[in-house]
């Protein structure tokens, strides 16, 4: 379907992204996802090219383009290329606004041409393994000690934690105040005490490399605290929608590129002499799938222009999260069903889209924190 939220120069850099998904990426995903991790010479690969820290100022290594289109084109292709090891998304869209926005001019001259020349890759910590959604309920701790922090604590399902070079940690700086105890300090690899645990095993996401962080009595410099002390708790949820939006975006293009793989199928694959797609069932469900996200295609890119142009609310921004996520589930369980015993084989491009889609109602804050952010949006 026409897209009319992008442009000619949008289009240049959605081949720029393509071309380099299909020529570095794709053929060497499927390795990658036996090996729980993807290279870390691919984020030079991807630097070098422009495609690291696209809204980030020249003057520290970005591409210099304030327009959140370009970040959204890059998510796009790599979820419709089923290449889901590639952690730029967080990068991009989650890490990187943390350092433009709350970083300091000796942080950002520090940090960010790395950032964008791939050479550190980054993460950020929120979950622990008691606590999910609660961000508030946080019990790592980041004790002053006069020039440094103190910081000790746990964080889990980590993504990228295993070639992270910078991790934001949410540690309460002063655990008696609650989520207005709670700061956001920069660990660097290398830092004595900061140690990961193992590779997690997920169901999903294969290549996509995520830990479990520990921090023993880790001296956390004064200098690297993002921000103000006391303020991580609103910046995580200044930070939030961005984040949500960018969630939907990769839901959404996800469940088109199922619906087009799917569409394909039922065209070639024939049972009774003809065509699977030809049957009145299988075409009501392909009818259903390609209204579903041609009406849902609509309200995301309503949504990117008004981020856009900064006026996303908190409420819209869990919309998109919610439904984006809610389709991409249920296309993907559709489509496997319309592969019969095909779609339950791993080298079936439909079977990785099942399994992969699965945490996206998770992460981000579950659908039902979603829900509740909406509900409580409404007045009740």
């Amino acid at each position: 379907m026409e897209r009319r939220i992008f442009n000619e120069e949008h289009a240049a850099f959605r081949e720029v992204v393509r071309g380099f998904l299909a020529e570095r990426v794709v053929p060497f995903h499927a390795e990658w996802e036996k090996q729980g991790i993807v290279p870390r010479e691919l984020w030079k690969e991807a630097g070098s090219l422009g495609l690291l820290c696209t809204d980030v100022d020249t003057a520290y290594g970005g591409g210099g383009v304030e327009d959140f289109r370009h970040l959204v084109i890059i998510d796009e292709e790599v979820a419709r290329a089923g290449t889901t090891g590639v952690g730029f998304g967080l990068h991009n869209v989650v890490v990187v606004p943390y350092f433009k926005k709350y970083a300091t001019a000796e942080q950002k001259q520090r940090f960010l041409p790395g950032m964008a020349a791939g050479e550190l890759i980054t993460a950020i910590a929120m979950t622990e393994p008691g606590t999910g959604s609660d961000l508030g309920g946080v019990s790592a701790t980041a004790i002053d000690q006069g020039d440094h922090y103190l910081l000790n604590g746990t964080k889990t399902f980590i993504t990228n934690g295993i070639n992270a070079d910078l991790v934001i940690v949410v540690a309460k700086t002063d655990p008696a105040a609650g989520h207005k105890g709670m700061s956001l300090l920069i660990v660097e690899r290398g830092m004595q005490g900061f140690e990961r645990g193992r590779n997690l095993d997920k169901m999903g996401l294969k290549a996509q490399d995520t830990a479990e962080l520990h921090f023993t009595d880790v001296r956390v410099p004064k200098d690297n605290l993002l921000g103000e002390e006391g303020m991580g708790f609103v910046y995580l949820m200044e930070a939030l929608p961005q984040e949500r939006l960018g969630i939907a975006v990769s839901s959404q293009a996800g469940a088109e590129a199922a619906f087009e793989i799917t569409l394909d199928y039922c065209k070639q694959r024939e049972a009774f002499g003809k065509p699977i797609g030809s049957f009145q069932h299988s075409r009501f469900q392909l009818a259903e799938m390609k209204t579903a996200v041609t009406v849902s295609r609509e309200f995301i890119d309503q949504c990117i222009t008004e981020h856009n142009a900064g006026g996303l609310s908190v409420q819209r921004a869990a919309m998109a999260k919610y439904w984006a996520t809610d389709l991409l589930n249920d296309v993907v369980d559709r489509c496997v069903q319309l592969h019969g015993g095909y779609g339950f084989m791993w080298e079936y491009p439909i079977a990785r889209a099942f399994v992969d889609a699965r945490v996206t109602a998770i992460y981000g804050g579950t659908n039902e924190i979603m829900k509740e952010i909406i509900g409580r949006g409404l007045g009740v």
